[in-house]
């Protein structure tokens, strides 16, 4: 496995750290090849150079690596956070990775938050459009700092990009033996994008009869996952939408420093990265969460074919938190290094 890491700014340094440490464990025990390279990429090396990626970076990637680690962006150094958009958005545009994965898996009945529900009852994925929606930087502004100033933001869909990522819901659904597919938008409101979405998911659903298909708007989608989050296996979503419901995702797992996820192309190199992010006052005081980043080294073990392992290194996780080795934000004690060290120390193999 041929690694691009790139740590980023605050806390994604110390917490893509303890996911590298996880996968060198992982690499010791089956004698599976690791070589992390790492890149500079951050506010820091923008601060410095005034460069975010340099040309081509982005297709040296696509050539000379197997995936991509990316810890988390943005720092108050840098108040239009151009680099994080040039970086975290640009990866995502530049390498077309269309599919944000997001599995909400709550791992101990002590970080589910909701009265009345364990941890078992907290198991569905996300799936966010990555690449659409309105995180284009698409629109403007028009008389800006004028009383008159007009600000106009747009949502762009296309039906290729609507259809690939509705597919790719449904092929996971069939494919894990998940029986329920629930597309989310708000077409009520936002009509011609929700005509969109509406017509693709329901023509795609018919080529899956196995499956259950259904429609939530995003506001009672986000009401019946704290309602009842058991009745949730796949969800498919916008780009905005699937950005707001996943937080409340991590919310149930634990947090988000519990919360990993990966950005997607099938048959392409595709990036992984924690959900939280930069946290920018805690950077080095070892009080960052790990666990978000190892659970998303486990998902990149996954995407190259390694399920075996990113099963074993999920184990650890859930093992450290019923043991309370963990820090403090999911009831433990421990430093962001410390509670990397306890996971390394319980991955376990039959």
């Amino acid at each position: 496995m041929r690694i691009a890491v790139v740590p980023g700014d605050g806390i994604g340094v110390d917490v893509t750290r303890e996911a590298v440490k996880a996968l060198e464990a992982i690499s010791r025990l089956r004698s599976l090849p690791f070589e992390p390279v790492y890149f500079p990429w951050s506010a820091d090396h923008y601060l410095a150079t005034g460069e975010t990626v340099p040309p081509g970076a982005f297709d040296d990637l696509a050539r000379n690596f197997d995936a991509i680690f990316m810890g988390a962006f943005g720092d108050p150094r840098v108040p239009d956070m151009r680099h994080a958009a040039e970086i975290l958005l640009g990866a995502r545009f530049a390498l077309d990775l269309y599919v944000n994965y997001r599995p909400v898996r709550c791992l101990d009945d002590r970080l589910c938050p909701l009265k009345g529900f364990s941890a078992s009852d907290v198991d569905f994925v996300v799936f966010r459009e990555n690449t659409e929606g309105a995180y284009v930087g698409a629109g403007g502004n028009f008389k800006k700092g004028t009383s008159e100033e007009i600000a106009v933001q747009e949502d762009v869909s296309t039906r290729k990009g609507v259809e690939r990522i509705v597919r790719y819901a449904f092929e996971y659904a069939r494919a894990r033996g998940r029986k329920r597919v629930v597309m989310s938008d708000k077409s009520n409101a936002m009509r011609f994008v929700g005509d969109l979405w509406q017509r693709v998911f329901f023509e795609a659903a018919r080529e899956y009869p196995d499956v259950e298909s259904s429609h939530l708007y995003i506001d009672a989608l986000c009401m019946q996952m704290v309602k009842d989050p058991r009745q949730f296996e796949v969800i498919v979503t916008n780009n905005m939408f699937g950005d707001i419901a996943t937080d409340l995702g991590a919310a149930l797992q634990g947090g988000l420093g519990m919360a990993a996820s990966g950005n997607i192309h099938p048959g392409r190199v595709s990036m992984f990265e924690p959900v939280h992010g930069s946290a920018p006052k805690y950077a080095g005081t070892g009080r960052a969460n790990p666990f978000g980043a190892i659970l998303t080294a486990a998902l990149l073990l996954e995407h190259l074919g390694h399920s075996t392992e990113a099963e074993a290194l999920e184990a650890a996780v859930a093992r450290c938190v019923r043991e309370g080795r963990a820090t403090a934000d999911v009831g433990g004690s421990l430093s962001t290094s410390a509670a990397g060290d306890a996971v390394c120390e319980r991955i376990e193999f039959d």
